[in-house]
């Protein structure tokens, strides 16, 4: 098993997982080999930014792409439109938006921890900017949330939206 320290155990549970062996004795981080029955295994630190290669912490934020969709009765269209010009205004990570008398695309890209944190602000936004900027009463009617790899992927083989551009606000 890769990653395992010297001296510890290879698994945290079923056979062979006592750690009573040794995994080539003493190591870089202080392993020493075999431990006697009833020993304590000493703890370690980390140094920050030490990891294995290849592995990202689970807390650094990445970007997801977010498309949001909202319907609802119909509204003036420049009303609609100078509501979404101040929803870009606030939100300035916003690329595009396309919209029409009922309803509204939205997509930006969101930096966040992972899927469920970069959803959670995208179901917030137009309810939190509904009345700063005017936003008409509309609800939510779709999601997508999607990685950068993804939306590359999705771009290069011609599926998917096409890249947000021109940016800010259109009519459909």
């Amino acid at each position: 098993m890769s990653g395992v320290r010297p001296g510890t155990p290879a698994s945290r549970g079923g056979a062979g997982s006592r750690g009573t062996g040794s995994r080539g004795g003493a190591g870089p981080r202080g392993g020493t080999g075999p431990r006697a029955a009833g020993d304590e295994r000493t703890l370690t630190s980390v140094a920050a930014g030490d990891r294995f290669r290849g592995e990202e912490p689970a807390h650094t934020p990445r970007l997801w792409h977010v498309t949001l969709s909202v319907s609802g009765t119909r509204a003036p269209l420049t009303e609609v439109r100078r509501a979404l010009e101040q929803l870009a205004h606030d939100h300035p990570f916003l690329l595009t938006s396309r919209y029409a008398d009922d309803h509204a695309e939205i997509r930006y890209w969101e930096e966040a921890r992972d899927l469920h944190d970069a959803a959670a602000v995208a179901l917030r936004l137009w309810g939190e900017h509904r009345q700063t900027a005017g936003l008409p009463p509309w609800e939510i009617v779709g999601l997508e949330v999607i990685d950068r790899a993804t939306y590359h992927q999705r771009i290069a083989a011609g599926y998917g939206p096409a890249p947000a551009t021109p940016v800010g606000v259109h009519p459909f």
